[in-house]
């Protein structure tokens, strides 16, 4: 295994407990709610209480990352998942609960920012769709890893939401050992008059000519406290902000949060919920793995525009499901897997690896923080909404799904006549093209 892609796994580990901290409640939610006789209102406020602490570490982790280095932002990220599974599984009541778990959801949005950012700077040209594509299969593998961690612990007794929350402790760990290894951004050492330390971290990346990438790089920036908010970064920071709406306007955070409760509301039992639960993770890790596979042969583009058209299909499919609530329909099941498959191969595949490509070195932190703030604005309204719609009407789920439908109808037009492509290109050559010039 080369040393570009270990180092990049290794960053990538946050990215696992992302998506382990995203949907371990989806387990625990209703054993919380009954625990502490929580209103639908109370219940989503819980659930999205960690979302809001996402909105808080995705605005704060580009300033630290850009001051003090990546690989620093990382090591503190790692401490705060410890300390979020920690408290969430010791909690003794609700208060203490939703404090932690805001922890864990501030780790959730500095990991967005940071892993992405990271790995893209660390990774050659030819490689980077994969490499920095590896911190969202991560995330994928993190939400599978917590469906099947909470099907083991169901039966654990009263305290087994704590077990489900609390074992994320176990890879915190780890992440915060293995980080310490990995080294700093070799983009982040030349911007902050480093470059002694850089070259050395080029050659081993496979940088053939490590002058020329330092030239590139010293070119791009005008100045490295440059702000983002100006005419002539318009373009990337509406592409970064249209494309985290859609993502979570698809309802992947409702489907991921709240699965257990779609299930039984699609007729199948408490057990059989969790299982199913498991169906939608392998679902999402296997067509991650395949978009990654072809994500730099393909490009980012291609696999937005055929997610599109998949996640319009089985989101009205859903839909038309549960207009009638007198009759079960467990093919609901099915429905999702394919929306799961077309979104694991399209939007999550993607969001993060076209985010972290598409700013130029100067504002790049600050164009990932902008990035990962939508996105998490959006999935926390998104996730304290769908109980909320879901309890107020009989056909609460056809209005929610028939909207994610819709909104993917939107995205599948945006993408087709705006986005650009970014396969194949160096960083420097993508801010070229998105018109923003070097000095």
């Amino acid at each position: 295994m080369s040393f570009p892609v270990r180092i990049a796994l290794i960053a990538a580990l946050g990215g696992f407990l992302f998506g382990f901290e995203t949907a371990v409640i989806s387990g625990a939610e209703q054993t919380i709610q009954n625990l502490w006789d929580l209103t639908a209102s109370q219940l989503g406020l819980t659930v999205a209480s960690s979302l809001f602490g996402t909105v808080l570490g995705s605005v704060l982790a580009g300033t630290p990352a850009q001051r003090y280095g990546r690989k620093p932002v990382l090591l503190f990220i790692a401490l705060m998942y410890v300390f979020s599974a920690i408290g969430c599984a010791l909690a003794p009541g609700l208060i203490v609960f939703v404090i932690f778990r805001f922890i864990g959801g501030v780790a959730v949005g500095a990991s967005s920012v940071v892993g992405p950012m990271y790995i893209s700077e660390i990774s050659p040209a030819h490689l980077r769709g994969r490499l920095a594509g590896s911190f969202q299969l991560n995330i994928v593998l993190g939400i599978f890893v917590a469906y099947i961690s909470n099907y083991l612990f169901a039966d654990s007794g009263p305290d087994s939401w704590r077990w489900m929350l609390g074992i994320m402790v176990v890879p915190a760990v780890v992440f915060w050992v293995l980080v310490r290894i990995i080294p700093e951004s070799p983009r982040w050492l030349i911007l902050n008059h480093q470059t002694d330390k850089a070259i050395p971290i080029l050659k081993r990346i496979g940088e053939i000519n490590p002058d020329r990438v330092i030239a590139d790089i010293r070119a791009s920036v005008t100045d490295i406290k440059e702000k983002l908010f100006q005419p002539k970064y318009s373009k990337p920071l509406s592409f970064a902000i249209i494309l985290a709406m859609f993502n979570q306007l698809s309802g992947i955070n409702a489907i991921i949060y709240y699965s257990k409760r779609i299930f039984e509301m699609a007729g199948f039992d408490a057990s059989n919920a969790y299982l199913q639960s498991i169906y939608i993770g392998t679902a999402n890790l296997v067509f991650t793995l395949l978009a990654m596979a072809v994500i730099d042969r393909f490009g980012r583009k291609n696999l937005l525009l055929i997610g599109s058209v998949g996640m319009i299909i089985f989101l009205a499919l859903t839909a038309i499901a549960f207009r009638d609530t007198s009759v079960a329909n467990k093919n609901v099941v099915w429905y999702l897997i394919g929306f799961i498959g077309f979104f694991g191969f399209s939007q999550g595949a993607v969001i993060w690896v076209f985010i972290s490509e598409i700013f130029p070195n100067s504002v790049r932190s600050q164009g990932g923080s902008v990035g990962s703030f939508t996105h998490w604005i959006m999935a926390a309204i998104v996730s304290y909404s769908f109980p909320v719609i879901v309890k107020s009407s009989p056909q609460g789920g056809y209005y929610s799904f028939i909207f994610y439908s819709f909104m993917m109808a939107l995205q599948l037009f945006f993408v087709w006549r705006y986005l650009p492509e970014t396969k194949g290109k160096s960083l420097e050559e993508i801010q070229k093209e998105l018109g923003i010039g070097m000095k």
